[in-house]
């Protein structure tokens, strides 16, 4: 947790300055990791690519990476932003973004898109609506499709993160694909957990369920300009009310702000909230608690990942898997028996 004492630095003024220099590199591939370490970002996307990848070569190459960016990684403030389809998530994260490129950041967003459940594809178009934030040379965008992953991230989010840590960036945004009850994956994984709202939506809060209310460390109420401005502020006191009772840690109560990323307004007024929040957490040594426990849950989820690979990948469960299904199909066994007939096999 070496990085974690770094944070107040990144907080202050401009990104902070690493030494890079000279790191033993012993790749499978011409893969040059000096690059990445120098904010490179073909670099990066190569890597990402590496690490999204299902082949087993790539996959044992990205390990390696990994384990090299490690030492490097973990001197980012990472932030989720989740909300429902049509709240603004990528324009909130263009002026947004563009706010912390103006304070010195430089800025990874990771943007997840839905995968079609039965094509598998998905569209990537996150990059296209941020068109200002995609030209500047302190930001760095990465679509990736969830391709059926839970939470509203995608499979890989958690590596992308160390390696985009590793190149230099100073603040990661992962935007997710809406709201779900699976979201809490998102939280598990960020510093930060940003829940976008839309002005007038009284509905919406039942919407949303509590489950994603009680992980949310602020509301933002998006689109508060024009007409929707006196109605922002007012569905601001509502969620106010019914935050002060969702309170999820010792030291921090859930804020509601109001921002319109179209005009732009308050975008400083959140990153301040965030500042505040970090460090907050690092006086209490809860920031570091925080992300220790994140990463044993990384390394469980790996865990149950891996078993179910080799689980599928055992020549006798392949061999038996036909013909349970079809018993199972036929009603001539339970699928608990099917399940404990493949259990003893592995």
């Amino acid at each position: 947790m070496g990085g974690i004492a770094l944070i107040p630095a990144i907080l202050a003024a401009t990104g902070h300055q690493r030494d890079n220099k000279n790191v033993p590199i012993q790749l499978m591939t011409t893969f040059n990791l000096q690059d990445l370490l120098n904010g490179n970002r073909r670099a990066l996307a190569k890597a990402i690519t590496l690490v999204e990848s299902t082949l087993d070569p790539h996959r044992e190459e990205a390990q390696a990476i990994l384990e090299h960016v490690l030492p490097h990684s973990g001197k980012s403030i990472r932030i989720g932003i989740t909300g429902v389809p049509g709240v603004g998530k990528s324009t909130f994260i263009e002026a947004f973004g563009l706010h912390l490129i103006g304070q010195g950041k430089r800025v990874a967003v990771l943007a997840v898109d839905p995968s079609s459940p039965i094509a598998g594809g998905s569209i990537l178009g996150d990059k296209t609506r941020m068109e200002d934030l995609s030209r500047r040379e302190e930001a760095f965008i990465r679509p990736t499709p969830a391709s059926g992953a839970l939470g509203g991230v995608a499979q890989k989010t958690r590596e992308t993160m160390l390696l985009c840590e590793a190149a230099g960036y100073d603040v990661i945004l992962v935007e997710t694909v809406g709201v779900g009850q699976s979201e809490y994956q998102v939280s598990a994984m960020v510093d930060f957990f940003m829940v976008l709202m839309l002005p007038g939506g009284g509905d919406e809060l039942q919407g949303i369920k509590k489950g994603i209310m009680e992980l949310a460390d602020a509301l933002v109420i998006n689109k508060a300009d024009g007409p929707s401005e006196t109605l922002a502020t007012m569905t601001q006191r509502q969620y106010a009310s019914a935050m002060s009772l969702l309170r999820h840690n010792s030291f921090w109560t859930p804020r509601v702000l109001t921002c319109s990323a179209l005009t732009p307004t308050n975008i400083d007024t959140v990153w301040e909230m965030i500042v505040d929040y970090y460090f907050e957490s690092l006086e209490l040594e809860a920031f570091s608690s925080k992300r220790i426990q994140q990463n044993l849950d990384w390394m469980h989820q790996l865990l149950n990942e891996m078993l179910l690979m080799k689980l599928s990948r055992n020549v006798k469960v392949k061999a038996l898997l036909p013909a349970l299904e079809q018993a199972v199909q036929r009603q001539e066994i339970t699928a608990f028996a099917a399940v404990r007939q493949l259990m003893e096999q592995f």
